[in-house]
């Protein structure tokens, strides 16, 4: 399985099925914020959403959509703050942020994004 830096250095995308995104690697899901949202429970839930972490890749349900490319507009991201699976979350240096974007019928882009980079608390 690729590590979280492998997937960014060789711009490997993910997948969006419905309200399911598929990122091509593990990872430990600190925050997420999609539209106007801040989620940081990923337990089994009603709302918000829920993790499921397989030996190949991290899948997101996003409960509170039906078709996340139909819900979220064109010019907004999902962003996420996440740690490669087996790392320590505690240490700040292995956070990772992360955008994703919408590409085509099912691929989405995985990037890197820069402290800098305006992310609600």
């Amino acid at each position: 399985m690729k590590k979280i830096v492998e997937v960014l250095e060789e711009k490997k995308n993910g997948l969006v099925f419905g309200n399911r995104i598929l990122l091509p690697f593990q990872a430990e899901l600190l925050k997420i914020v999609i539209d106007s949202e801040i989620i940081t429970n990923f337990g089994k839930r009603l709302k918000g959403a829920h993790v499921r972490v397989t030996d190949y890749y991290t899948e997101i349900y996003f409960l509170d959509y039906k078709i996340l490319v139909n819900e979220i507009p064109k010019y907004k991201s999902i962003k996420m703050v996440v740690v490669q699976q087996g790392e320590d979350v505690f240490d700040f240096n292995n956070h990772i942020n992360l955008e994703i974007e919408f590409l085509g019928k099912h691929q989405i882009s995985i990037k890197k994004i820069g402290d800098d980079v305006l992310f609600y608390e």
